[in-house]
C-alpha cells in the first residue's frame, strides 16, 4: 500500500471506529433505559436490559481494536513511518484509545461497566472534534519530534491521561451521588461512595508516578535534546508542571490530612481541568509555546479522492476551490 493509502485507510478506521463506539454509548443508554426503576439491590431479569449492557462491552472492545489499526495505519502512512502523534489530531485519536483501552482493563479487573455510557459519550465526542476541528495531513516529523524520547515521553504522557481521565469521571460520579437521593435508576445502581472515592484514588495513584516519569525526567530531557535546555519556561512545560502540583496534593492531602470524599474529588476535578487545558487550551491560545509544530512553509495541501471505475487513487495536490478536500494542513494549526 502506498503513503496515501494507509493515510485514508487510517481516516477509515477512526470512522468505523467512531460508529462502533457510538453504537455502544446507544447500547450502554439502552440499558440504563431498562434499569431506571430498578433499585440497587435489584436484580435485572429484563433480557433485553442485560443483552444491552453486554452488547455494550462487545461493541466497545471491537471499536478499540478498529482504533489501534487505525493508529497503526496513521504511523504507517508517512514517510519515513513513525509513531503517530505528531499534531493534535494524532495526540486526539491516541489518547481517546488509551481512555478506551483504560475503561476496558478497569472494567475486566474491578467490573466498572457502569462508566461505559461516560467513557464512550466522552471518546466520540472527542473524535468528532479531532476529525472535524483537528484533521491534519500526514507530514514527516519535525526535527524537534524526531527522537526516541519522544515516543518515551507521549506513551507516557497518554497513559497517565486515561488513568486521570477515568479517574476524573469516578470522581465526577461521587459528587453527583453524593447529592442524589434517589433510590432508583443510574445512580442508585453504582457502587457505594466508599468505593467510587477508593477507585478513584486507584487511578489517580496509578496515573501519578507515569506522570511524574513523563513532566520531570523524560520532557526534560527531550527538551534539552530538542533546544538544549532542560527547562525553557515554555507554556504548555509550565501548566504541566501545574497539574502535576495538583495531584501531588492530591495525594499527599489523602495521605497525611485524610482527605477523601467531596474534598479529594473537588481536587481530582480541579487536575484533570489543569490537564485538558493544557492539551487544548495552551495549542489554540498560546502564540509563544514551542510545543506547536504544525507550520507549513509551502502551499496548502490536500489528500484528493479521485474515483477511477472501482479503484480509488489518492493523491496530494494543492487546494483549489472547485476540488473535493479531504484533509487541510493550514499554517495556523496548533499542535501538540
Amino acid at each position: 500500500m502506498t503513503d496515501g493509502q494507509w493515510e485514508v485507510f487510517s481516516y477509515q478506521g477512526i470512522e468505523a471506529a467512531s460508529v462502533l463506539y457510538f453504537l455502544a454509548m446507544l447500547a450502554y443508554f439502552v440499558e440504563l433505559a431498562g434499569l431506571r426503576t430498578l433499585a440497587s439491590d435489584e436484580e435485572v431479569e429484563d433480557r433485553r436490559t442485560a443483552m444491552a449492557g453486554r452488547l455494550g462491552i462487545l461493541l466497545t472492545s471491537f471499536a478499540v481494536a478498529v482504533h489501534f489499526v487505525a493508529l497503526v495505519a496513521r504511523g504507517l502512512a508517512a514517510d519515513p513511518n513513525r509513531v503517530p502523534w505528531g499534531n493534535m489530531y494524532e495526540f486526539t485519536i491516541a489518547g481517546t484509545f488509551v481512555v478506551a483501552l483504560a475503561f476496558l482493563v478497569v472494567t475486566r479487573v474491578w467490573g466498572t461497566d457502569w462508566l461505559g455510557p461516560l467513557v464512550t459519550t466522552f471518546v466520540v465526542a472527542a473524535l468528532m472534534a479531532a476529525f472535524l476541528g483537528l484533521d491534519d495531513a500526514v507530514l514527516p516529523l519535525p526535527d524537534a519530534l524526531n527522537s526516541y524520547w519522544l515516543v518515551i515521553h507521549v506513551i507516557s504522557a497518554v497513559i497517565s491521561t486515561g488513568a486521570f481521565t477515568i479517574g476524573a469521571l469516578l470522581s465526577g460520579l461521587y459528587l453527583v451521588k453524593s447529592r442524589s437521593t434517589k433510590q432508583t435508576g443510574y445512580l442508585a445502581r453504582l457502587p457505594e461512595l466508599p468505593k467510587l472515592d477508593r477507585l478513584s484514588y486507584r487511578m489517580h495513584a496509578f496515573g501519578f508516578p507515569v506522570w511524574t516519569f513523563a513532566v520531570l525526567i523524560t520532557g526534560p530531557i527531550w527538551a534539552h535534546q530538542a533546544w538544549g535546555a532542560y527547562w525553557n519556561w515554555d507554556p504548555k512545560e509550565v501548566w504541566a508542571f501545574i497539574t502535576w502540583v495538583v495531584y501531588a496534593a492530591y495525594l499527599h492531602a489523602r495521605a497525611t490530612a485524610g482527605w477523601r470524599g467531596r474534598n479529594a474529588a473537588y481536587l481530582a476535578m480541579v487536575g484533570v481541568a489543569t490537564l485538558w487545558f493544557n492539551f487544548i487550551g495552551i495549542n489554540f491560545f498560546s502564540s509563544s509555546s514551542q510545543h506547536s509544530y504544525a507550520e507549513s512553509s509551502g502551499a496548502e495541501h490536500s489528500v484528493v479522492h479521485h474515483r477511477a471505475g472501482s479503484a480509488v487513487v489518492d493523491v496530494l495536490a494543492p487546494v483549489e476551490a472547485a476540488q473535493e478536500v479531504r484533509v487541510v494542513v493550514r499554517g495556523d494549526q496548533p499542535a501538540l
